[in-house]
């Protein structure tokens, strides 16, 4: 008697095959489009951010003698531009600039979205001094995830 409760017939092993590939597809179907969201790329480049931002406030990729560059030099700051999870290579950057050009030390985080200010506040936390430009990406996205 058990060996005839686990005995298929082909038409009813078509049948469940059929709804849990049903199944599969449509919830695979279903992440794919909530990671296409979340993942969604950038149009812009990060020079993209620095020129929109710089033009007519200093001048960008402004050229030390050792040959690094300033992503945006003002009157006032050296300005590091980066994505939000460069965060502390950014640091370094802006603190190098600021001591070779005379400026104030300034970051500008690039962020796609709100739980991206994390890297803002950790910046703060290594050095208060630091000036911190928020720049929402341009498919910077409202929804926390």
């Amino acid at each position: 008697m058990a060996r005839r409760f686990f005995r298929l017939s082909t038409r009813n092993l078509f049948y469940y095959l059929l709804i849990l590939i049903v199944i599969i597809l449509t919830s695979s179907s279903h992440d794919d489009q909530f990671s296409e969201f979340n993942q969604k790329k950038s149009h812009m480049k990060e020079a993209d951010y620095v020129n929109a931002y710089c033009k007519g406030k200093g001048i960008t990729e402004y050229q030390l003698p050792d040959r690094t560059r300033v992503d945006c030099l003002t009157d006032e700051y050296a300005i590091e531009f980066d994505y939000a999870k460069k965060w502390a290579e950014s640091i370094g950057q802006s603190l190098y600039y600021s001591k070779m050009t005379g400026k104030k030390p300034a970051v500008a985080i690039i962020i796609k979205n709100p739980e991206e200010r994390i890297y803002m506040d950790r910046i703060k936390k290594v050095n208060s001094d630091i000036k911190i430009i928020e720049i929402k990406s341009d498919n910077y996205c409202d929804e926390i995830h």
